[in-house]
């Protein structure tokens, strides 16, 4: 994709290859704003980068720098017929992406497909390698021969993503949790591998003997191929659930196009695709049709459900003149829009962008882990040299300096700290799936631990997301189930969500004659002989209805509140009047209050950030407790809302439901989508949430603490197991089972502490 500015610069899209964590993001970043005139923004979750560069720089350059930083890319074609299509191009063979075409199941997606094989393969090579490794009663002539065999292609192939993140974290002067894990294996093969050949590693009928204590009295005989193993096995095993939930988070911009029309019907009654629709072409929206493009009405009344944009569930009424958005859908009548927007014009597609940019925004943060790799391996590095130097300066032999060495870098083999984050987070996550929370992966639980601040949205979030009838007031001649008959009576046939909640609270009943619907005004139909109106308040003073004053105040009460709907009927000879009102309301759930109030326990401030009206949303505040509301906020308004939060130094999370909250739970450091809601939130969202109940964010909050907290701990243990058995390395007194006894339990210890997690409530 390639786009120009009126400042002669231009925006391209890039699709990177190889990234694989927070280092690789800033890496790619930092390359890229080394060229000059560039600016960069890079997304994980979608491997892309979005690019502004000047007119004379030539887009290969910006591809240059990125494999100059050990990453592939290129440059995304132009996407508008793809965006107006909402589907990839495949016309251009491999080397074709649309839109959104660099958006794919996980499982589809090459690099996926490769970690997932590199699991499945290393996984069976390596549980006879450890088991004999760890097991000398299983030892039998040849069996450490056998194990250098299966375990070659496990260091060299299954643990390549490992290694070649090492290199390209070298070439920058940076160390992180795959320094670490290079290091370690490589250590332990090479060393293995030396003793196998050139040492007494390889006499047929040795076994290591179980000795935990004492010195070494020939290194030259110990091989650590099990080390190898279990290390890339695990680590592939949690890279590999890290990557399906890290790509999910690209999906929520293909399901946002997805909500546009993939045809158009024209004023001649044909069909065409969508991507054959231009700016001022008129098209026809039929009733209960999804508007195709932004427009502007021509022809024609109707009642439009906006809330894709607004998250309400109350439609809007338009009449010619009035501005339409694609991807609304019009509840009633027939209208002929005029197009305004299309394709990546479109308002659709502009809030599709606004996630991506709020995804490339989204402040990365580095593993706990890569943190204290950093420090962690620099030391261990010094502590080897040192070790290999000392023993020189005291006149041993050098093999033996470098046998001492070599045990230094092996002891400091991340086996356990290699567990301590994933082993916690799949506890973590799973004990989460159990209660309904559905959460992405370390970083998501990273977020939910510092949040200070929980922005929520109304409808659908804290309500039930469908309007019901709140209350029935009518005039002292009229019985109020009597009037919710007659009314249910006209409105039966209708498909407007006023309509049904009428029908929903009367059950079944008679069905009207001659009904008669007004787009956006009301309803006319006779039951048993009597003329039944409803609609607006406006639509009884087009029937010449009389409204008297009890009535009239409730109309006013109700509008503050929700909607109102009003009707009426004459008897008789007498003028037709209003007898009952009727106030419609999005209902609270049963549980936000306790939510609400649980949150503010936890010690974080609560915001309400809605669509709606500011009446309705004061009341709903006041019900539940909410101090600070923020009303009639469209799509970009709540994204802007959550940056201002963050500028002032909050760490925000964010609960909706709706497409008009997607790229708002993008920029939010923690994203929280309900489970009932559009899928375009859900994958926006960093947590989705099963169950619509907001009891459940609060339990996400305190899972999420309690897990960030378990990991701190295996971190520290597996440390402190690694850091213990340093000095003995260093002096030469570890022996192959001490070091296999001291992985074991620090390995078992970290999966032990993680298991409490299941009992979490």
């Amino acid at each position: 994709m390639d786009q120009h500015d009126p400042n002669g610069r231009r925006t391209a899209v890039l699709d990177i290859e190889g990234m694989t964590c927070a280092s690789c993001v800033a890496r790619v970043e930092k390359r890229l704003r080394a060229v000059d005139g560039v600016d960069a923004a890079v997304n994980l979750a979608t491997e892309s980068a979005r690019v502004t560069f000047p007119d004379d720089l030539d887009a290969d350059a910006l591809v240059a720098a990125v494999r100059g930083a050990g990453y592939d890319a290129r440059v995304r074609r132009d996407e508008r017929a793809a965006h107006a299509a909402s589907a990839p191009d495949h016309s251009h063979g491999a080397e074709g992406h649309g839109a959104e075409g660099h958006v794919h199941d996980t499982e589809d997606r090459p690099g996926a497909t490769s970690l997932r094989t590199r699991l499945i393969v290393s996984a069976v090579l390596g549980l006879p390698v450890v088991v004999l490794g760890m097991v000398p009663a299983l030892q039998f002539a040849g069996w450490q021969w056998v194990s250098f065999v299966l375990v070659t292609p496990i260091l060299f192939w299954g643990g390549w993503p490992f290694h070649r993140a090492t290199v390209a974290n070298a070439r920058h002067g940076a160390a992180t949790m795959d320094t670490l894990i290079t290091l370690g294996t490589v250590a332990a093969y090479l060393w293995s591998t030396w003793a196998l050949f050139f040492g007494n590693a390889g006499e047929l009928g040795l076994r290591h003997d179980v000795v935990l204590f004492g010195p070494v009295h020939d290194a030259t005989a110990l091989v650590y191929f099990e080390v190898v193993a279990a290390v890339t096995v695990f680590l592939l095993l949690g890279r590999f659930v890290e990557q399906r939930a890290t790509r999910r988070a690209g999906s929520a911009l293909r399901s946002l196009l997805e909500l546009g029309a993939k045809t158009v019907e024209l004023p001649d009654g044909t069909t065409v695709p969508i991507e054959h629709l231009a700016a001022d072409d008129l098209f026809v929206v039929r009733p209960g049709g999804t508007i195709a493009a932004d427009g502007t009405v021509m022809e024609g009344t109707a009642s439009v459900d906006e809330s894709m944009l607004t998250g309400e569930s109350v439609p809007v009424d338009v009449v010619p003149g009035d501005a339409v958005t694609g991807g609304t859908i019009s509840a009633d009548g027939r209208l002929v829009v005029r197009a305004t927007s299309v394709g990546s014009e479109s308002r659709l597609a502009r809030i599709a962008r606004l996630v991506e940019d709020a995804q490339l925004g989204k402040s990365r943060v580095q593993r706990l882990a890569d943190r204290v790799s950093a420090i962690f391996v620099p030391i261990v590095i010094v502590l080897a040299v040192a070790t290999l130097g000392v023993w020189m300066l005291a006149g041993q032999p050098l093999s033996a300096g470098f046998t001492a060495a070599v045990a230094v870098l092996i002891i400091a083999c991340p086996c356990a700290l290699g567990l301590a984050t994933p082993i916690a987070v799949l506890v973590g996550t799973g004990r989460a799936a159990q209660l309904g929370i559905l959460v992405t992966g370390p970083e998501a639980l990273e977020s939910a631990e510092k949040i200070d601040t929980v922005v929520l949205d109304k409808t659908g979030t804290l309500t039930e997301g469908r309007m019901t009838v709140a209350s029935v007031v009518t005039d002292e001649a009229t019985d109020a189930a009597q009037a919710l008959a007659l009314v249910a009576a006209v409105e039966r046939g209708s498909e407007h969500p006023v309509a049904r909640a009428i029908v929903a609270a009367a059950g079944d009943g008679p069905v009207a004659d001659d009904v008669r619907s007004l787009a956006g005004r009301g309803v006319i139909g006779t039951v048993d002989g009597v003329a039944v109106f409803a609609g607006r308040p406006a639509f009884a003073a087009e029937q010449g209805a009389e409204l008297s004053p009890t009535l009239a105040d409730a109309v006013a009460a109700g509008e503050r509140r929700g909607t109102v709907v009003v009707a009426g009927w004459a008897l008789g000879e007498e003028r037709p009047r209003v007898r009952a009102v009727f106030e419609i309301a999005d209902t609270v759930r049963a549980e936000s209050a306790g939510a609400v109030a649980d949150l503010r326990g936890l010690g974080l401030d609560v915001v309400l950030l809605t669509g709606d009206n500011a009446g309705v949303a004061e009341a709903v505040a006041q019900e539940l407790g909410i101090g600070t509301v923020r009303a009639g906020v469209l799509p970009e308004g709540k994204l802007a809302e959550i940056e201002r939060l963050q500028a002032e130094g909050r760490v925000v999370a964010m609960v909706g439901d709706g497409v008009n909250d997607a790229a708002a739970l993008a920029a939010a450091d923690l994203g929280i989508a309900m489970g009932g809601g559009a899928d375009a939130a859900m994958h926006a969202g960093d947590v989705t949430l099963v169950r619509s109940d907001p009891r459940a964010i609060v339990t996400a909050v305190r899972l999420s603490r309690r897990t960030m907290g378990v990991i701190r701990g295996n971190l520290f243990w597996a440390f402190a197991y690694n850091v213990a058995a340093l000095p003995l390395a260093a002096l030469g007194l570890l022996n192959p089972m001490l070091a296999g006894a001291a992985m074991a339990f620090s390995s078992v210890f970290v999966v032990l502490n993680s298991l409490r997690l299941r009992r979490a409530r």
